[in-house]
């Protein structure tokens, strides 16, 4: 008898030292919860929330996946930052200078603004690329990412092709071939041992690990934002949209 008290005993104690630590577990998790992004949970409906109250510009929603827009907002908006390399470049980004988080405050209003005319449009110079010693071509500009006439994104490319752009870098404007007949022939041309074949400069290596999902929402997102005319360059017409 003395022995089966102890033994109960001895369950009771496990029991409760288990049941502490579970609340401890709970206790922490909702701490951690409680300060991440003012508790708010680190799921799929939150970064489609967050997406669609981040995007810079209005959307259209007519016929897209609403869900998947706003969670492509969120991966272009807040996690790849693709404005930064698709627009004009860093000194037209933002509204300057009230909204340019950059600048002192001071005239920095305190508050972030993108500059929607030149928001995905396009027309950073990466060149000249790729630079000395080897002979280079003396602009690389970033594409226009937003719809066109068609309403299809970066200049009426279909998912596959996105997917393609995407996860293999694969240029479907030929802008820039590789040389032929030495630097120079054709113009613009890549000398070896750069595949002209591939678009330079944009992370693509690192896009195609991101999942069909994730892509498929910047496709539809890229879908959903206005179309950008583009930047007007001499040498490059190709930056040009056609919105209508």
């Amino acid at each position: 008898m003395t022995q089966k008290k102890g033994t109960l005993k001895t369950k009771g104690i496990v029991i409760a030292f288990a049941a502490i630590i579970a609340t401890a577990m709970v206790g922490s998790a909702s701490l951690v919860r409680a300060n991440d992004d003012q508790g708010g949970d680190d799921n799929e409906a939150a970064r489609i929330h967050r997406g669609l109250a981040i995007s810079p510009v209005h959307l259209n929603l007519e016929g897209k996946n609403r869900n998947l827009v706003g969670l492509g907002s969120y991966l272009v908006n807040a996690v790849a930052d693709c404005n930064g390399c698709h627009s004009a470049g860093p000194a037209t980004e933002y509204v300057v200078p009230t909204g340019n988080p950059y600048l002192l405050s001071p005239p920095f209003s305190g508050k972030q603004q993108i500059n929607t005319a030149t928001y995905l449009g396009g027309g950073r110079d990466f060149g000249p690329f790729p630079g000395p010693p080897a002979p280079s071509i003396p602009h690389l500009y970033s594409r226009n990412l937003t719809p066109d006439h068609t309403g299809l994104p970066a200049g009426g490319r279909t998912l596959q092709e996105f997917l393609d752009i995407m996860r293999h870098g694969t240029d479907f404007d030929h802008l820039h071939p590789s040389c032929t007949g030495g630097p120079g022939d054709p113009p613009n041309c890549l000398v070896a041992p750069f595949n002209g074949d591939l678009l330079q400069v944009m992370p693509w290596p690192v896009h195609e690990n991101m999942t069909y999902h994730d892509l498929r929402a910047i496709y539809e997102y890229l879908k959903a934002v206005p179309c950008n005319p583009g930047p007007n360059i001499e040498d490059a017409p190709y930056l040009q949209n056609d919105c209508d």
